[in-house]
Order: C-alpha cells, then structure tokens, then sequence
C-alpha cells in the first residue's frame, strides 16, 4: 500500500533574514545554508525548511499558520526568546494539555513554545 505523503519541508518569509538566522541559531539551535542574500534553508530544527525575505510575514491573527516548538522548560525558553531579540505576544497561558506562550521573532513572524507546565 503506497504511503500518503506528509509534511516535509516548512518555509516562511521575513522582514530580515540575517536577524531571523540569527535569533533562530541562538535561541533553537538551529543551522544555516545560505542561496544568495534572500534565501536561507534550516536545519536542526525537528523539520527542515527555509527562510525567505519577503515584505509581509506570518501573524495567528491574520489567519497564518502557526508554528508551534516544543520546549521541556517553557519558563528559561521565554527568557531566551527574549534575550535574543523576540518579543512576547502572548504571555504563558494554559490550555488543555499545558501552557504555551507566542512570541514575535525579529524577522516579524508570530511564533509558539509549549510545554506540559511551566516551571
């Protein structure tokens, strides 16, 4: 039986590449293969993608997928999202499940970091 196909490969715009790669390096680890000054493929990511410089960028409001991470400590995650540049736009909350905060990269994408519990 032929498999379905699943998700692969995620790609997202950004107001500012070099500030993106730069908060997602420190805060998630993540690594960089530059193609050209407006492209950018990730990886060390739990899925592989890119990052593209675009004059409009993804917000939950708007509608835009989300993009969740999952974090073991949700409490120094949101620290380090901030230390690096982010903004926070949904402070810690709880839902059924855990807790979760957004946040805004400095590339201007709303993003998300949950956990079972904050500590």
């Amino acid at each position: 039986m032929p498999s379905k196909p699943k998700l692969n490969y995620v790609e997202f715009s950004s107001l500012n590449v070099l500030a993106s790669k730069h908060f997602f390096s420190t805060v998630f680890d993540w690594q960089f293969t530059d193609y050209g000054k407006d492209y950018s493929a990730f990886s060390n990511a739990g899925l592989e993608g890119g990052i593209f410089t675009a004059e409009r960028v993804s917000q939950a409001q708007s509608g835009a997928p989300l993009l969740v991470f999952y974090s073991s400590n949700l409490t120094q995650t949101l620290h380090d999202v901030e230390k690096a540049g982010g903004s926070i736009s949904k402070p810690i909350f709880a839902f059924p499940g855990g807790c979760r905060f957004h946040f805004i990269e400095p590339g201007g994408n709303e993003l998300a970091v949950w956990s079972e519990k904050a500590e």
